[in-house]
């Protein structure tokens, strides 16, 4: 039987007759390398060259130096090994970040031990084979140790893939790779971007610690903000109990801790229980849910407004439910610092719980209802440019990812 010759699925119209792809080496691929094993000694917070460690090899494409670690040196043979000119991909040899690739160029960086250099003339088409879950999972699959798992070189120089033999085919498969990547980082960047504004907003538009108005306010207001118990101004409701037993494919949406990410309800990880034990409120639009039970301690205060009607979906029993004539600014107030201190001041010591008593307990600083809908709205718009923001985003990296499993064999 004549062996089925082994193509991509998606392939460049000039490479649709071109030969098989073949299983190679990384080492095949380009030049595989590791860095020195500076002393911390040898770290001078004037140092002329970077020290590039694991700590600085990031998600992000393009890693960049997140650390001040530097280092004085006039060895011409030591610069021009470790010196990171040119094009690289790092790859992280130990530690939580295992098996994390990133691009990185920097003639005045040197790298350290226990990062892996590949260095090759196809560097955009190499980079998507190492930035491949399929690598990160075959290298922490191959890790060693108790402690603190490992990777060696020879791991990083034995893995194999199958790539063109065309070197032309390579280089226009990585230049494609490279444009969508930009185009994902510029999209990370403009959201990483609105976010911080976002938290700037928050510090200036709500009274700082210690003060009683905020730096900045919308023109025409001026009075002092006034301290308030949670309980004078929001209504609380429960979340539902119920068992396993409970549980169906279809019925009553229950939302939970997994269905709130980046102060959005989104579908992950849906239960749905049967409607008929149903005993608590269904949710209504501006409702804000907020997690007040989890097993992780920072999780708890996490929230999401209800921008839409949900029939039939409530609450689970680990999250609490907050109506509100003034929903918009009570949910940017759950993004203060102010609420964080209230939070970890709730939360105890061992305990990761807020109970209802203890949300109306709470005191926070408000301006009048006007003041606070002017607020409220500010924020809701600046939320939704997030959130679409991250759309883009999502469906950026979705794209990219179903290129890459179409593009590669």
């Amino acid at each position: 039987m004549k062996e089925k010759k082994l193509v991509p699925r998606r392939r460049f119209e000039e490479f649709q007759n071109a030969d098989a792809w073949e299983q190679r080496k990384l080492s095949e691929l380009g030049k595989v390398t590791t860095g020195k094993a500076f002393s911390s000694a040898d770290f001078n917070e004037d140092g002329e060259y970077l020290v590039i460690t694991n700590k600085d090899i990031s998600d992000s494409k393009r890693s960049q130096n997140t650390v001040t670690d530097r280092i004085n040196t006039s060895d011409d043979k030591l610069i021009s090994q470790y010196k990171l000119n040119g094009e690289n991909i790092l790859v992280t040899m130990d530690g939580v970040n295992l098996g994390k690739t990133g691009m990185y160029s920097n003639d005045k960086a040197l790298l350290a031990q226990r990062v892996g250099r590949i260095q090759s003339d196809q560097i955009e088409f190499v980079y998507q084979v190492t930035s491949n879950p399929e690598f990160l999972s075959v290298m922490r699959t191959l890790s060693v140790g108790n402690a603190i798992k490992h990777i060696s070189l020879k791991q990083i120089a034995d893995y194999t893939s199958f790539v063109p033999t065309n070197k032309e085919e390579q280089a226009k498969i990585g230049s494609f790779f490279a444009n969508l990547d930009d185009t994902i980082t510029l999209h990370q960047r403009k959201l990483e971007k609105t976010k911080a504004m976002k938290s700037a907003y928050l510090a200036e538009m709500f009274p700082a610690e210690g003060e009683r108005v905020p730096k900045r306010r919308f023109a025409g207001f001026t009075g002092e903000w006034k301290r308030r118990r949670f309980n004078e101004v929001i209504e609380l409701f429960s979340g539902l109990t119920y068992s396993p037993n409970d549980v169906n494919e279809s019925g009553t949406f229950v939302l939970r801790s997994s269905n709130v990410q980046n102060g959005e309800i989104v579908d992950a990880d849906n239960v749905y229980v049967n409607s008929e034990i149903v005993n608590s409120d269904n949710v209504r639009e501006g409702d804000i849910i907020v997690v007040v039970r989890n097993g992780s301690r920072s999780l708890i205060g996490k929230h999401a407004q209800i921008k839409k009607g949900m029939d039939r979906t409530v609450i689970g029993a680990f999250m609490t439910g907050i109506r509100s004539c003034q929903s918009n600014f009570i949910n940017a107030l759950l993004d203060t610092q102010d609420f964080k201190r209230e939070v970890d001041k709730n939360l105890g010591a061992t305990i990761n719980q807020i109970t209802n008593g203890m949300f109306r307990d709470m005191s926070f600083l408000f301006p009048d209802n006007k003041e606070q809908q002017l607020i409220g709205e500010f924020f809701k718009k600046l939320d939704e440019s997030i959130n679409n923001q991250q759309q883009k985003l999502d469906k950026l990296k979705a794209i990219k990812q179903a290129y890459l499993e179409e593009m590669f064999v």
